[in-house]
This record gives C-alpha cells, structure tokens and sequence, in this order.
C-alpha cells in the first residue's frame, strides 16, 4: 500500500499531468509555427530556472561528461515538443493526447534496455492495454492519420527523455538537471528554426509571436515547463520511469476534457473514446496494484528459500 507520503507524491504526479493535458490547446491557441514556440518555450524556462538556482544558491558547476548529455537529453525533449505541437496542428488536440498514451508501451520497451534488465511482462501487457484504449478511441478516425503518428513518434521521444532522465536524477540536483536540458533544447530549436526558415517548412505560420501569444508562451515556459518538469524529475526518485510514463497516460484523458471547455464541438467526445479512456484509465490504476502483488510474491518466496 502507499504510505501517506507517496500517496501525496503521487497525486502531486496527477496534478503535474493534468498541467501538461493543457500544453496541446495552448499550441493551438498561439499563431506562431511550432518549432517557433519551442524556442521561445524553452528560452524562458531556461532563464527562469538560472533565477531559481541562483535564488536557492545551488551550483551550475557539472562535469563534462554530463553536461553533454543533459544537452543531448535536451535535444531529444526540444524534438519532442515539436512533434508534439505539430500533430495537434495538423490534427487536433486530441488526437495529439491520446498518441501520447503509447508513451508507456515505448518505455516497457526502452527502460530494461537502458538498465540492462529483464523486460517485465507486467509493464509490456498493461502498455499493450493502454496501446489497445489508443487504439479503440481512435479506430474510425484514420483521417488524422498523418498526426497520430506525429504523436506517436513524439511519445517515443518521450521515452526516451524519461528513461535518460530517471538516471540523471539519482546524482544531479533537479533544477540543474532541467536547467542544462532547456538550454539545450533552446540551441536545437533555434537550429531547427534556422534549417526552417531556411527552407520554408513553416508555411505560413510566423515566428514573431503576436501580443496575445506572450501570456500563452510564458505559461508554457514557467508553469508547464519550469514548475511541471522540474517537480516530476523530482518525483523520479520516488517512482520508476515506467509508473511516470503510465500516468502521463492520463494526459489524454484530462486534455481531451479541457479541450472541449475551450474548443466545443470541434473536441466532443464520441462513445469510443470512453471505452479507450476507460482502458488507458484500467492500465494506470492496475499498475500500482499489479506490481506490488509481484513484489509481495517475491519475498514471500525469498522468505521461504531463507527459512
């Protein structure tokens, strides 16, 4: 059972979620393209964050090696937020949020590679199960072809982010660590930018923002981004890459629900979307419950070989 303690950490974790389920409709409420608002994204947070460190005095000093890889950390998350936004652009948002339910499925996949462990077919069946509620919510709508797979290779890159992350987390102080990584998704977006407007992939869409895009930006970069990911490479310490990645699958749910308060009809939720919500929901709350059954099982037996 949880502990008060890591029940109050993982409601903090919901909270978190439920900040990022509204990243998707602030990308469609800005003009600017969306490598554009990736910049600006990260740019802010990477200031905001130094005012904090500075602030609680923590040291920017980190060795080369780590460095280089909170930057490359950074380059991939840079990657993903553009993904990101563009599916919801050529999409909508929901569309965009539920690709990002596979998140979880990645992960079972990545993580034991990474730490060189044995693939756990609890975490393959419910990512399977959560790819399954994907699949039934969007099962008529493959007009949004082209966007589900934005989505879906932005949650692979999620993925990866998390995975990377949940070992940098175990030596390097959280703000710094999301400090260097904005930093380097700042660089990569600006390069992305630059190759964008270079060759016109923009389209139309701008890369000066308009007036009214400022407030969006800066909740993206303070609330979204300084707050959001900095408490949930926090949180890191306490949960697996795994239980964070499984609960973000719950970004579709409460982004498709804050997407119909702003957009209406063109965000309504059909039957099939509660029956795959109700899967994707199942996958998130059996986790929890499942793994602990194993654990327990585990000592009971370790317990009885030791007797």
């Amino acid at each position: 059972m949880f502990t008060s303690a890591t029940l109050r950490s993982y409601l903090h974790l919901h909270f978190l979620v439920l900040i990022w389920g509204f990243t998707a409709i602030v990308g469609l409420l800005v003009s600017i393209s969306p490598i554009a608002l990736v910049f600006y994204r990260t740019l802010f947070a990477c200031v905001g964050l130094a005012v904090i460190i500075l602030f609680k005095q923590k040291p920017f000093r980190t060795n080369p090696a780590d460095l280089l890889r909170m930057f490359g950390v950074g380059f991939i998350l840079s990657a993903h937020w553009m993904l990101f936004f563009a599916s919801a652009r050529v999409s909508t948002a929901s569309v965009c949020l539920a690709g990002m339910a596979t998140t979880s499925l990645w992960t079972s996949i990545i993580e034991p590679l990474v730490n060189k462990r044995s693939i756990r077919p609890l975490e393959v069946g419910l990512g399977i199960l959560a790819f399954a509620g994907l699949y039934v919510v969007f099962r008529f709508e493959f007009d949004h072809a082209l966007g589900l797979m934005l989505a879906l290779a932005s949650a692979l890159l999620a993925a990866m982010f998390t995975v990377a992350n949940s070992r940098l987390v175990q030596r390097i102080d959280a703000y710094v660590i999301t400090f260097y990584e904005m930093a380097g998704a700042t660089v990569f977006s600006l390069l992305s930018l630059f190759v964008a407007e270079t060759f016109h992939w923009t389209g139309d869409a701008p890369y000066l923002p308009k007036a009214g895009d400022w407030i969006w930006i800066l909740f993206l970069a303070w609330i979204c981004t300084v707050y959001a990911s900095t408490m949930a490479t926090q949180l890191m310490k306490q949960f697996s890459a795994y239980l964070i990645n499984l609960t973000i699958n719950l970004e579709p749910v409460y982004g498709i629900a804050l997407a119909f308060l702003f957009f209406g009809e063109k965000e309504r939720m059909t039957t099939a979307f509660y029956w795959g919500t109700l899967l994707i929901l199942l996958a998130v709350l059996l986790y929890p419950l499942l793994s602990r059954s194993v654990l327990d099982k585990g000592s009971r037996k370790i317990s009885e070989v030791n007797k």
